[in-house]
């Protein structure tokens, strides 16, 4: 089975851009893209929602090179660009299903509508964040409300050089029943 992760780069006060999309406080430095590097050759695919895809597109990456992408939309009608793929249907049953096929590990990319439903669908089996030593004191949430809580393991943890740490968390999945 494919190892699902939720990666996203955030602000201490939990904020994964400015509220006009802005990312500018991110801080990209050698020791981050090694750490990148590493992560990229364990995935084959990227999922992302439609308002990251389109960030993702205005900064002109609406696509990442070596990689499957999907992207999640209700609202959207047709394929976003070339190199990537749109999925109309439910995403938690999407993802299930790629979780279930061959091949490396899955990244959902960004955060909102998308990953609430994939924690609340019990398909993301683990956590990592850039946490930056900045307090936007508003802007886009890192999670949503969500129905239920999610229980986590810290599994990692990497101070940086710049004052990132960089977290990785275990999903404590839900016990299912036996039928």
């Amino acid at each position: 089975m494919r190892t699902v992760t939720f990666g996203v780069a955030n602000s201490l006060d939990n904020f994964i851009a400015r509220a006009d999309g802005g990312v500018d406080w991110l801080q990209w430095t050698e020791e981050v893209a090694a750490f990148t590097s590493r992560f990229w050759k364990t995935i084959d695919t990227v999922v992302m929602g439609r308002k990251t895809y389109e960030v993702a597109a205005q900064r002109g990456t609406p696509a990442y090179p070596g990689v499957t992408n999907y992207v999640c939309s209700r609202t959207l009608t047709q394929n976003p660009a070339p190199a990537v793929e749109l999925v109309t249907e439910d995403a938690v049953g999407f993802v299930a299903r790629l979780k279930q096929g061959k091949g490396k590990g899955i990244c959902i990319m960004g955060g909102g509508q998308l990953a609430a439903a994939l924690f609340e669908g019990d398909v993301i089996d683990e956590v990592g964040l850039n946490v930056h030593p900045v307090l936007l004191g508003s802007g886009i949430p890192l999670f949503l409300p969500m129905q239920r809580q999610i229980d986590l393991e810290l599994s990692e943890h990497q101070p940086l050089g710049n004052g990132c740490v960089l977290l990785r968390y275990r999903v404590k999945h839900r016990r299912r029943a036996a039928a």
